[in-house]
């Protein structure tokens, strides 16, 4: 009889069912997409739903100001401020530079985010002050913007840290909209999961999909599923299949079709 997989469920509805019952613990996850697919928001319900279940959080802001992030969160009705009171929800500055008054009452601040080795510090100290079991990094791929050469080496080097503090931690990474890539050069070995998530046209209309391109330690749906993002956070459809037909021809779009 095989060992008992111990898992973290995302909150995520409907995600947790194509993962077969949630990311194995201490999974270290790429979530990567293009422009406009809902990354942000899906780490951050991640991270709501972590501190709902009595599990502290750190969110890493690398390409927005820390007071819009939790504005942007209140949106969907995750205020976190309520959980900063109680020690188990900070914000990493990464994006201000320690400039402004709003980042002087800051208690995590990094001045320059491409000091890969300075952000690993001040990440742990934060897991550690914390007791964080959930950090999110938002997102990963401004560390190697400039020099995407060095994109597996950044994210092996947060992985050591995250891993060793035995976290289920959200990277998030950007792509381009015509790249089908993960957002780096090696990244998608650096990790122990990937989450992609696309934004396709469909006869002339938007469709958002994700599939789940490896997870270590676990079984996982191999289909394209749709999903929608509402008030409320991320709604997956795990009884559905988005299929897309890529093709070469000029002036036409991609055609799909969803089955139930």
């Amino acid at each position: 009889m095989s060992e008992k997989i111990e898992r973290v469920k995302t909150g995520v509805s409907g995600l947790d069912d194509i993962l077969h019952g949630g990311i194995p613990r201490r999974n270290i996850v790429l979530i990567s997409g293009g422009p406009g697919t809902g990354k942000t928001i899906i780490s951050q319900q991640f991270l709501w739903y972590g501190l709902q279940n009595g599990e502290p959080g750190v969110y890493v802001a690398l390409e927005e100001h820390p007071a819009q992030i939790k504005q942007n969160m209140r949106q969907f009705g995750w205020d976190v401020s309520i959980y900063e009171k109680k020690n188990m929800f900070d914000i990493i500055d990464a994006f201000t530079g320690g400039i402004g008054e709003y980042a002087k009452k800051l208690r995590y601040v990094v001045p320059d985010p491409t000091d890969v080795g300075y952000l690993s510090d001040v990440l742990r100290d934060a897991i550690k002050d914390l007791g964080a079991q959930r950090p999110v990094i938002d997102s990963v791929s401004t560390l190697y913007i400039t020099k995407p050469s060095v994109a597996r080496g950044v994210i092996m080097q947060l992985k050591r840290v995250l891993s060793g503090l035995g976290v289920t931690a959200f990277l998030v990474s950007q792509v381009s909209v015509t790249e089908r890539g993960f957002g780096g050069p090696g990244v998608e070995h650096a990790t122990d999961g990937i989450i992609r998530l696309d934004l396709d046209e469909v006869d002339g209309e938007l469709k958002r999909s994700l599939i789940i391109w490896k997870m270590r330690g676990t079984s996982h749906s191999m289909r394209r599923h749709p999903f929608d993002i509402t008030d409320k956070g991320i709604i997956v459809y795990h009884n559905k299949v988005l299929k897309i037909r890529r093709t070469e021809v000029i002036e036409s779009s991609a055609s799909s079709e969803e089955e139930v």
